[in-house]
């Protein structure tokens, strides 16, 4: 059985080779950017945000976070997610390895990704969360517990940069959406691409009033 899964995610990635212009690819982070935007990422931004999933495989990101930090107020915010599942780190921190892996979600129309932090002197952290393609800004973001926000693209410098636009608790056909007032603030996500086939990500989450409560960099590379 493990055999077989393992070749036909073999056979998965060779259809994603450039010998392969029949391959079926992934077009929906294309169409909400739109042609214009997405012609100004970088080709192996476009190759990752297009790949397909064959079955019961997982596409798996290895690196290192390079810093982290929170204020104090973030890190009053990071301990009261712990209770809709932890989705923002607990602690500022220095280096520390760091695996993704993202799933294919064919039942809800989406992605599961799960994000693994190492820690000194304790267990890892693990983020889950699952991005869906529906809603007004044609992504969203779930976190857990009903909690979840909507997202908005764009490209930046050859950036592809997530941007939150609302947040709210709930499901698909009956939500609330939180006030702006009373909102953690707003979370940009910054995919881009580094030397040779690394990328980095970078996390920040900005109060309007408080500042900067959490920035996050790390470096990664598809194994």
């Amino acid at each position: 059985m493990l055999d077989q899964v393992l070749e036909n995610c073999t056979l998965a990635e060779i259809a994603h080779d450039d010998a392969a212009p029949t391959a079926a690819l992934d077009h929906r982070f294309r169409e909400i950017l739109g042609p214009q935007e997405w012609a100004k990422l970088p080709t192996s931004i476009q190759k990752r945000f297009s790949k397909t999933f064959a079955t019961n495989c997982a596409i798996v990101y290895a690196g290192h976070v390079e810093v982290t930090r929170l204020s104090r107020a973030g890190r009053v915010l990071a301990a009261c997610a712990r209770l809709i599942g932890g989705p923002l780190p607990y602690q500022s921190s220095g280096a520390g390895a760091a695996v993704v892996s993202v799933i294919d979600d064919p039942q809800r129309g989406g992605q599961n990704w799960t994000r693994t932090y190492a820690r000194d002197g304790a267990f890892p952290q693990v983020v889950h969360s699952a991005k869906l393609f529906h809603g007004p800004t044609g992504l969203e973001e779930y976190v857990g517990r009903g909690v979840g926000m909507t997202l908005k693209l764009h490209v930046d410098d050859g950036a592809l940069v997530f941007t939150s636009d609302r947040y709210f608790i709930g499901g698909r056909r009956v939500r609330v959406y939180l006030p702006k007032l009373f909102s953690p603030g707003v979370m940009t996500i910054v995919h881009r691409q580094e030397q040779g086939d690394r990328f980095s990500f970078q996390l920040t989450l900005t109060h309007a009033a408080l500042g900067e409560l959490l920035f996050q960099r790390a470096m990664f590379k598809e194994v």
